[in-house]
């Protein structure tokens, strides 16, 4: 996202996998289907959690909100699972002849589940809603690209606007985009739920409209019970390419993944976001052909605080140490059960643009070398470290084995400073408070290696939560938004990837793989590129 960020942040060690199951009355329809007959309106459940924020398109920066959202709004493209292809859904085209100025032209017959025609003005009013300081909205910097966000969302003073001048209603069905400077990719990131479009009423009542949100997706709200459940039903007037199979989803909240765990293995529920590391030996056995175990473009790195005073003016090589003290191999084989890959680099694998090994010897495990490079950065202050995690995401027996291995190799005291859930973890991050370092886990909003870098580590983005800051690399990140062409932006990337080397605004761990399953009530059980499962897709077996 340029001069924006912020994609979803994965609240699982052993993460994702929404899916699915029945909990359909016996007075739906039916059909047959593979594995007999089908309940067209029974209703998907799958484990979820409480998201952070409001249920608004721009407000939305973790996963728990993130699946609600994508189930509630469907924007202008999406991507083909598998491929990360674009795919158009409300646009009819996205066109442009020098990357800078791009015309969207809307399908007819799309509605608000409230009946309201989706219109141009329905997405140039939501987007210079959301990027508006006065809204509060945490993804806010996605527009930043877009010319005339400096007036209504300014660094520092009053807003000059309400409104981005790079915004034009053409008619009903048509609109322009008119970008500070070329951005090659920029299609690519209209496929984030930050550039969904919002009905009239919500202007009027954000507040009431976050809490029942109108969208324009696949399913319709119904209710929000909240710290227990979200409930969707099936929109019968959607226009987009994904209609639903079933007659929705239900978005079941567990505190814990364990208690998520046996509610699967009993067919209680459909789908667990994340098999608990304690259950990871067995569920292959315990689910059968019904058990997941797949790449997904997701990174995990735990990430230095520079705000605080441990390391604020912390010389680089200390990072380097400390990364070079974990041993990801042992990890990922022991207590992850192979469920994970050490990573090698700071961009997640089947993007465009990754690159094997980004990050060189800094992310191989030399004892010896990580107590001499700490030591020739003057050592971790106070010789110890915590990294914060959410409790209820089964991080913790990672962390620990983290932890141990940075003790036994280089001396430093490590501990891991755990939050409740996944709401209290990140909340500690927006308002600074971490003590030292945090997990981070990242799945694409986009399949291309900028959303791993310049919307985790660019000066100021929503996405940069340790505040993160170097001038060669925002200065390489510049150059690559003004390459030509989509390949020699990705190779551009590349060069930004590299400088991460030598400052080390994270330490990568290992690439994410979905590790669930779903139960005996559902089958067309599919996961996308983002590691969720094509929601729309499953169907519902007949009881």
């Amino acid at each position: 996202m340029r001069g924006a960020s912020s994609a979803k942040w994965v609240a699982m060690a052993a993460v994702v996998a929404l899916a699915a199951t029945a909990c359909g009355g016996g007075n739906s329809d039916s059909d047959s289907g593979n594995d007999g007959p089908v309940d067209k309106s029974g209703k998907v459940v799958f484990d979820n959690g409480e998201p952070q924020k409001p249920l608004q398109p721009a407000n939305t920066m973790e996963s728990y909100g993130s699946a609600v959202i994508r189930s509630l709004f469907q924007g202008l493209v999406d991507y083909e699972p598998g491929t990360g292809k674009i795919v158009k859904e409300n646009a009819e085209s996205v066109t442009t002849k020098d990357s800078k100025l791009w015309t969207i032209k809307l399908k007819k017959g799309w509605k608000f589940h409230n009946g309201e025609a989706v219109t141009s003005k329905s997405y140039v009013d939501a987007w210079n809603w959301a990027a508006a300081t006065k809204n509060n909205q945490q993804n806010s910097s996605w527009f930043a690209d877009i010319k005339g966000y400096e007036d209504v969302h300014p660094e520092k003073g009053d807003a000059k606007s309400d409104k981005m001048s790079g915004l034009k209603v053409v008619d009903d069905t048509t609109f322009t985009i008119e970008l500070v400077s070329p951005v090659p990719y920029y299609e690519y990131k209209l496929g984030y739920e930050v550039f969904s479009p919002l009905p009239s009423g919500f202007f009027q009542d954000p507040k009431g409209y976050g809490q029942k949100p109108v969208g324009n997706g696949p399913y319709k709200f119904v209710k929000w019970d909240h710290n227990k459940q979200i409930e969707v039903e099936t929109f019968p007037g959607y226009q987009g390419t994904n209609k639903a199979k079933n007659g929705g989803v239900i978005f079941k909240n567990y505190s814990q993944p364990e208690a998520a765990y046996k509610d699967l293995v009993s067919d209680n529920v459909d789908v667990i976001r994340q098999v608990p590391p304690n259950d990871l030996p067995n569920y292959k056995s315990d689910l059968g052909d019904r058990a997941i175990d797949q790449d997904y473009s997701a990174i995990q790195t735990i990430n230095p605080a520079f705000y605080n005073t441990q390391f604020k003016d912390i010389d680089v090589k200390v990072i380097q140490g400390l990364s070079m003290a974990i041993d990801r191999e042992t990890i990922t084989k022991t207590v992850l059960q192979g469920t994970r890959v050490p990573a090698t680099g700071w961009v997640a694998k089947g993007v465009l643009g990754y690159q094997a090994d980004a990050c060189g010897e800094f992310c191989k495990f030399d004892p010896a070398k990580a107590k001499d490079l700490i030591k020739q950065g003057g050592g971790v202050p106070k010789n110890a470290i915590k990294i914060q995690y959410n409790a209820d995401g089964g991080h913790k027996e990672w962390v620990d084995a983290v932890c141990g291995s940075i003790r036994k190799s280089v001396g430093v005291e490590c501990v891991g400073d755990s939050k409740a859930d996944f709401q209290a973890d990140l909340e500690a991050r927006d308002n600074k408070q971490v003590k030292s370092m945090y997990r981070s886990g990242w799945v694409l909003d986009y399949p291309f290696n900028g959303n791993f870098l310049r919307d985790l580590y660019g000066t100021g983005v929503a996405g940069n939560k340790g505040a993160f800051s170097d001038k060669k690399f925002d200065d390489l990140v510049k150059k690559a938004d003004n390459a030509k062409t989509l390949e020699e932006s990705a190779k551009e990337y590349n060069l930004a990837e590299q400088q991460l080397k030598n400052t080390f605004p994270a330490i990568p761990l290992w690439y994410y793989k979905v590790n669930s399953g779903y139960s005996k009530n559902v089958s067309n059980v599919k996961f996308n590129q983002k590691g969720d499962p094509i929601l729309t897709d499953i169907t519902v077996k007949q009881k």
